[in-house]
């Protein structure tokens, strides 16, 4: 029996901020107490706050690690590794890496080595190089000709647990405004005016031709399985209802109040961008995390493209929202994403969940992560 006490911390629990200590046996928290403890070996946390490892459910950050320069494809586990470093270092413990699936004008090469990267997170996972758990996100595109038969080969994997069906056709979802489409891929991709306009009318060709059936397709084989379904950029009251006939139960990004509201109402669970909060709106010109969370329409918060965002969102938005208290903010990146994919072992600081903890030092406007643990493992 490996027993680890940490002391003198401001433990976040589900409801409350209470200053206490908690032991760890056998990478379970064993018992959660008020005060301090007089034991010897007890670690001292310095009145540091003591929160749940965070969960992370859509992070697009691997593919940067795997392919850091154009052109460039990083050796896949040493790449995994390079990921996972920067992920438990920001506080996630438990980590959904986003795939994506489904040719695109715009992608890159490394879009054609997912299966590459879905095998390199399992094998490192299996020989202990990894300091979170890792399980997969597929991020599937429907208006791609080939979305389907290549979801097909990632829906048996055993570490599956989301799926997403997105839609980018410009003028639509996440850029209604084709203005703001324009200015972000003109930005991205490098496109004259000329192949964009040439690119748009290829894109709603496609969307007409393919995005129905392979949705229809899509929903269908995730419903005979086990995986979470989740909509993705629901603009408009109508995407909501199709997202809940379909047994959708994450809502990602939605990109007005219409939709989140609608969706909120419903129980779907309400993801935005961590980016969103910290930069106090998005970058797309869609609406503010901020201002749903104001009108109690946030329920969890994904770092999409920046890890330690999602540590740093959760510490500021009290700041930003009155209504909202520490742990509330705490639950949107512990334990609402945990529980909306049937992770119910951990999110929360109790007796009998898993030992998943960060040690943070919260002052200025930045948080500082000091110590991370994982089943009770020190690994940050």
């Amino acid at each position: 029996m490996h027993d680890t006490i940490l002391t003198n911390a401001r433990l976040v629990l589900p409801a409350e901020v209470v200053a206490g200590s908690l032991s760890i046996v056998d990478g379970t928290i064993r018992a959660v107490d008020p005060g301090t403890t007089s034991v010897a070996a007890a670690e001292d946390l310095e009145g540091d706050y003591l929160i749940p490892g965070l969960v992370e459910l859509h992070t697009d950050h691997l593919e940067s690690h795997f392919s850091p320069r154009p052109g460039v494809a990083w050796n896949p586990i040493a790449a995994v590794q390079s990921h996972d470093a920067q992920i438990a270092a920001s506080g996630i413990t438990t980590v959904l890496d986003a795939l994506r699936v489904g040719s695109d004008n715009d992608k890159t090469d490394v879009a054609n080595h997912m299966r590459t990267l879905a095998d390199a997170i399992t094998a490192a996972g299996k020989a202990g190089r990894l300091r979170a758990e890792h399980f997969l996100h597929l991020r599937c595109e429907i208006a791609s000709p080939n979305v389907v038969s290549e979801a097909e080969a990632f829906l048996d994997h055993p570490a599956l647990k989301l799926v997403s069906v997105m839609d980018h056709t410009p003028g639509q979802r996440q850029f209604v405004s084709l203005d703001k489409f324009r200015e972000y891929y003109k930005g991205k991709v490098g496109m004259s005016d000329a192949e964009l306009d040439a690119f748009i009318a290829e894109r709603h060709a496609l969307h007409d031709r393919h995005a129905a059936p392979n949705r229809a397709s899509l929903y269908h084989q995730c419903r005979n399985s086990e995986i979470v379904l989740a909509s993705h950029d629901d603009a408009t009251e109508a995407h909501v209802v199709e997202a809940i006939e379909a047994g959708v139960v994450l809502s990602e990004f939605p990109t007005t109040v219409e939709a989140a509201g609608a969706a909120h109402r419903a129980g779907l669970a309400v993801l935005m961008g961590a980016p969103n909060v910290v930069r106090g709106g998005s970058h797309s010109g869609n609406v503010s995390a901020i201002d749903l969370a104001e009108q109690g329409l946030l329920d969890v918060l994904s770092s999409d493209y920046i890890p330690f965002s999602l540590l740093h969102a959760a510490f500021v938005l009290p700041r930003r929202v009155a209504s909202i208290t520490l742990p509330e903010a705490i639950r949107l990146v512990t334990a609402n994403p945990a529980r909306s994919v049937g992770l119910d072992d951990r999110g929360e600081i109790a007796e009998g969940l898993s030992a998943d903890l960060v040690r943070v030092c919260f002052e200025d406007d930045v948080p500082v992560v000091r110590a991370v643990w994982r089943k009770g493992k020190r690994v940050a």
